[in-house]
């Protein structure tokens, strides 16, 4: 019986450069969670960047961020401030990088998706 790798293992093995290839083989529910990640980024902040969101994503994802980032300001999600920002990401060279926020569309959608406070 082969045992299973713990978390750690299995992040210790993880190689740090992905192929495009690879990244296309991943389910569509991996999409779908950067997209997550991107929109709750949004919510809980003013302004957001690329380099926010590397810092809570596995690495495998970071391949998804400029489509999670395309697709949400395409549905009129998020909007670009008119501002870059320096990336902090060390293949980069430190290239300017959008700075984005919640759009009027998407400040509705998150407003509609936190809890209601119960009627005392």
């Amino acid at each position: 019986m082969t045992r299973r790798l713990t978390p750690a293992e299995r992040l210790a093995s993880v190689e740090k450069e992905f192929l495009l290839e690879d990244i296309a083989k991943c389910s569509t529910w991996d999409r779908f969670l950067v997209e997550q990640a991107v929109f709750c980024v949004g919510q809980a902040n003013d302004t957001f960047d690329c380099n926010q969101l590397r810092d809570l994503l596995p690495e495998l994802s970071h391949g998804y961020l400029g489509a999670a980032i395309n697709s949400l300001r395409s549905a009129g999600l998020i909007e670009h401030t008119g501002a870059m920002v320096p990336s902090t990401s060390g293949p980069t060279h430190g290239h300017r990088i959008a700075l984005w926020r919640l759009s009027v569309k998407g400040l509705a959608i998150a407003e509609a998706r936190r809890p209601r406070k119960a009627a005392a």
